[in-house]
Order: C-alpha cells, then structure tokens, then sequence
C-alpha cells in the first residue's frame, strides 16, 4: 500500500492571507475509556519553508515504538504546540462532538497565553464538521478539511502530539486499573477490554453514557 505523504501545499496558500495555521486533530473519539484530545499547532511563514520533519505523518500511520520520536521532531518544528482535553464525564454531559469542540478551544487558549492566537489567525480542522465553532469558538476563522491529518503536514504533527500525549495518559490509568488493559487498547473497544467490563463493570474512566456492552470491536 502506498503511504502517501503530508506535503504543505495547504498551509503556504493560507498564509498567504493569514500570519499563522492552527492546525487542530483529535485523537480517542472512538474509545470507550478516556478522554478525547484535541492536537493545535502553530505553523508560521518561515517553518513552512523548512524540511517536514522526518516521519511525520497521521498518528495512524506511524508506529507506536516511532511516535515520541516523530512527535519530539514535530514539536520541534512547530511555533507552538498544545493539547486541549475533554473528560470522560465531558462526553457523558455534553456528548462526543461538543466534547472535542471544547478540548480544541482548550488548546487553542492554551497557545492564545502563549501569544499563539492572532486575529487574523486561521484554523485548519480535520474532518468534514466545524465542532470549534460549534462548541462557542465565535469569532474564529475554522476551515474544516477532510483528510488534512493525512495530507497536511501541520495536521499531521497535531496528531501525533496528540496520540502520543493521549497513549501516555492512558497508560497512567492502567496503573490505576489495570484489570481493562489499557495500556495496550489505551480505551478502545478491544476484546480483552470489553472482557473486563463485562467481569469487573465501568470505571470512573469509562464513557458511560455510550452503549458500552453493543460497541463493537475497532482495532
């Protein structure tokens, strides 16, 4: 299979107009356990003339072992970098889409303290819905594109700073109950996870909310 790679077409036509991208990812819509994370990095004129750091791609396509690394690059290569996030108990309240509307404008205050967030800034979403705005970010430029964490560069680094930072918290839970294996399905809906609930129940940790017992299995 031919792995196709971010380039940063994109994000050099939106500077033109703009003095920064925002590029934003999620990361654990899918999982039954955990928080959602919403990658925002700060891409400007200059660092999108420099060398796409090496490896860099959807969190997806980089193996596990790999990511720290290629996140660290990325990270690296980027203005500035946060991830915003939304509890379990977020997504029981307010349901999943709102959830990462608000773990995205959490980033993005996030690099607003650190003077990241101009006016005139642009944000480039993955995916083919606007939960910023949705989620109260009025005022903000959000340009929704499907794929950009595959064909994007500054997507792709949100990403993968996102997964990364998100894979790390959840093996912290597993320390905490390792009994649902989360350091290796890290919330998803795995066998051995939907095993442990059905043996030990939910956690505190645990969407619940969602149809736990029908979902089926995503990796």
């Amino acid at each position: 299979m031919t792995v196709i790679e971010p380039q940063l077409t994109l994000e050099r036509r939106l500077l033109k107009d703009h003095s920064v991208v925002i590029a934003c990812d999620e990361v654990g819509r899918g999982a039954l356990a955990g928080p959602v994370a919403v990658g925002a990095v700060v891409l400007d004129a200059p660092r999108s003339r420099k060398r796409i750091p090496k490896g860099l791609r959807d969190s997806k396509l980089v193996p596990e072992a790999r990511r720290p690394e290629v996140a660290a690059r990325a990270e690296a290569w980027v203005a500035a970098s946060a991830v915003g996030w939304a509890s379990a108990a977020d997504i029981d309240q307010v349901g999943i889409m709102r959830a990462l509307g608000l773990a995205a404008l959490r980033a993005i205050d996030d690099l607003r303290i650190d003077g990241g967030v101009p006016e005139d800034a642009v944000i480039l979403l993955d995916g083919n819905y606007d939960y910023i705005t949705a989620a109260g970010g009025a005022g903000l430029h959000v340009q929704p594109v499907v794929k950009a964490d595959r064909d994007c560069a500054s997507a792709a680094a949100a990403s993968v700073l996102a997964k990364v930072q998100r894979d790390a918290l959840m093996v912290e839970l597993h320390n905490e109950k390792p009994a649902y294996v989360w350091s290796r399905n890290k919330g998803y809906a795995s066998l051995a996870h939907r095993a442990a609930i059905r043996e030990h129940g939910l956690s505190r940790h645990h969407r619940v909310s969602w149809s736990i017992a029908d979902a089926p299995t995503l990796f």
